[in-house]
C-alpha cells in the first residue's frame, strides 16, 4: 500500500489541505448556483429569471477570466484561495434575508461569480507546487475527483439541502461551507517565489489589452499540448453543463420516471465510475500515453451519450428478454438499468479525460504562468457554454431529447476519431 501513488499523494500535507479546502469550496458553490436556481423560479415564477441567475454565473467568467488569472499569477495563490473563499462565505450570508429579492439575488450571484474567477487560477495551477512531477497524474486524479464528484454531489443533494434546512438556513450553510473552506486552505504550506505587488496602475493596464494577456493568449494559441488540452477540459466541462440542461426532459420523456429521482440515480452510478477510473489512473496508468488515456475517454464518452436515449430498444431485444425470464423481478434488466451502468461509464470516461489534460496543462507551463491558462480555460468555458445552454432546450423541444443526446454523441465521437487520425501519440 506505501508503494501505491495515491496513497502517497495523500500522505503530502499540503495537497491534502487542498484537497478538503477544495471539496469544501466545491459543494458550496454548486449547491448555491443550484438552489439559486430554484429559489428565483419561485420567487418570479418565470423562465426568464432562472435565465437571468444562470447568466448572472456565467457573465464574469466571459468579461473577467483571462484577466483574473493574470493576476493571480503575481500572487500567493494559497493566500488567493484563502482570500476567495472568504469573500465569497460573507457574500452569501445576506441571501439568507434577502433571497426573496429577484434583483438581490442577481447582484449577489454576479459577485460571487465575479470573485470565484480569482479562485478557479489558483485551485489547479496550485498543485505543482505542493507535489513533485512525477506524483502529478495522481494528484490530478485526486483533485479531479474531488472537483467532478462534488460538482454531482451538489447536484444531487441541493434539493434535499434546501427542503432540510430551509431557504433562510440554507444560505447561512452555504457560507460556512465556504468559510471551512478557507480554513483548511489557511493550513497549506507552500514555497512560492515572493509574489509581486500588484498596482492600481497594473491592474488597470491589464483591463485594456496588456502584453500579458496578448503574450498569454499567443502561447496558449501556438503550443499544441496546450490548446489541445484546454479544448479537452472545455468540452468535458460544456458537456457535463448541456446533460444538465437535458437531464430532466430526460427523465420525464425517456426514462418515465420522476425528475426528482433523476440526479440521485444518474449522478450516484457517475459519481462512482469517475473515482473508480481516477484512483486507478493515479495508481495504475502512469506508463501509459496520456493521450492514449484521452482517445480511449472520448470513445467512452461518446457511445454512452449516444446509447443513453435508447436502452428500451436493449431492454426489447430477445436475448435481454432471455435473460429477463430467468430473473427474479428485481433484477431484470430495464431502461433505468441501462442507464445507471451508461452513467457509470460517463463517469470513467471523464476521469479519462480530465486527468491526463490537467496534467499536461501543469508540465507544460510555468507557475508565472498557470494561472493565465486556467483564467482562460473559465473564459472558455463560458463562452462555448452560453450558446449550447441557451439553444439546447429550445432543441430538445424541436427534435426530442433522444435526438439532442444523439446528435452530442455524434460528436464527440467525431472528436475522437480526429484525433484517432491526425493525432500523433506521445
Amino acid at each position: 500500500m506505501k508503494n501505491n501513488k495515491i496513497i502517497q499523494v495523500l500522505a503530502v500535507r499540503p495537497f491534502f489541505y487542498l484537497l478538503i479546502s477544495e471539496i469544501f469550496s466545491q459543494l458550496a458553490i454548486n449547491m448555491l448556483n443550484f438552489v439559486l436556481v430554484i429559489v428565483a423560479f419561485t420567487v418570479a415564477h418565470s423562465n426568464t429569471a432562472v435565465s437571468g441567475v444562470v447568466f448572472s454565473f456565467m457573465l464574469p467568467s466571459l468579461l473577467f477570466g483571462i484577466l483574473a488569472g493574470v493576476i493571480v499569477d503575481k500572487r500567493n495563490k494559497k493566500n488567493v484561495l484563502f482570500m476567495t473563499n472568504v469573500l465569497r462565505g460573507i457574500l452569501v450570508f445576506p441571501l439568507a434575508f434577502l433571497h426573496t429579492n429577484i434583483f438581490i439575488i442577481y447582484i449577489l450571484t454576479f459577485f460571487v461569480a465575479f470573485i470565484t474567477q480569482f479562485f478557479i487560477p489558483a485551485e489547479t495551477p496550485i498543485i505543482p507546487l505542493l507535489v513533485r512531477k512525477d506524483q502529478l497524474l495522481s494528484a490530478n486524479a485526486l483533485f479531479g475527483m474531488g472537483i467532478y464528484g462534488s460538482i454531482f454531489l451538489a447536484y444531487a443533494l441541493s434539493g434535499p439541502v434546501l427542503i432540510i434546512f430551509g431557504r433562510t438556513n440554507v444560505f447561512i450553510v452555504f457560507g460556512l461551507l465556504f468559510l471551512i473552506g478557507a480554513f483548511f486552505a489557511s493550513l497549506i504550506k507552500v514555497k512560492e517565489p515572493k509574489a509581486n505587488k500588484v498596482s492600481a496602475k497594473d491592474v488597470i493596464e491589464n483591463i485594456s489589452l496588456t502584453k500579458e494577456i496578448k503574450i498569454a493568449v499567443s502561447i496558449m494559441a501556438k503550443t499544441k499540448a496546450i490548446y489541445r488540452a484546454l479544448f479537452l477540459l472545455t468540452l468535458a466541462q460544456v458537456i457535463i453543463l448541456v446533460l444538465a440542461v437535458v437531464g430532466p426532459g430526460y427523465a420525464q420523456r425517456v426514462l418515465r420516471i420522476r425528475v426528482e429521482d433523476f440526479p440521485f440515480l444518474f449522478v450516484t452510478p457517475a459519481i462512482i465510475g469517475m473515482a473508480l477510473s481516477a484512483i486507478c489512473i493515479g495508481s495504475f496508468f502512469h506508463k501509459v500515453s496520456k493521450e492514449k488515456l484521452t482517445r480511449i475517454g472520448l470513445v467512452l464518452l461518446g457511445f454512452s451519450i449516444l446509447l443513453l436515449p435508447y436502452g428500451s430498444k436493449v431492454e426489447s431485444r430477445e436475448i435481454v428478454q432471455a435473460i429477463n425470464f430467468y430473473l427474479p423481478h428485481f433484477l431484470k434488466i430495464n431502461i433505468l438499468h441501462i442507464m445507471i451502468v451508461l452513467a457509470f461509464i460517463m463517469g470513467v470516461a471523464n476521469a479519462l479525460v480530465l486527468v491526463p489534460a490537467n496534467t499536461v496543462l501543469q508540465e507544460e507551463t510555468s507557475d508565472e504562468f498557470r494561472g493565465k491558462v486556467y483564467g482562460a480555460l473559465s473564459t472558455l468555458v463560458g463562452l462555448f457554454s452560453l450558446l449550447p445552454i441557451i439553444l439546447v432546450g429550445s432543441l430538445a423541444d424541436l427534435i426530442g431529447v433522444k435526438g439532442v443526446l444523439t446528435g452530442i454523441g455524434v460528436i464527440v465521437l467525431a472528436i475522437a476519431a480526429f484525433r484517432i487520425v491526425f493525432y500523433r501519440e506521445k
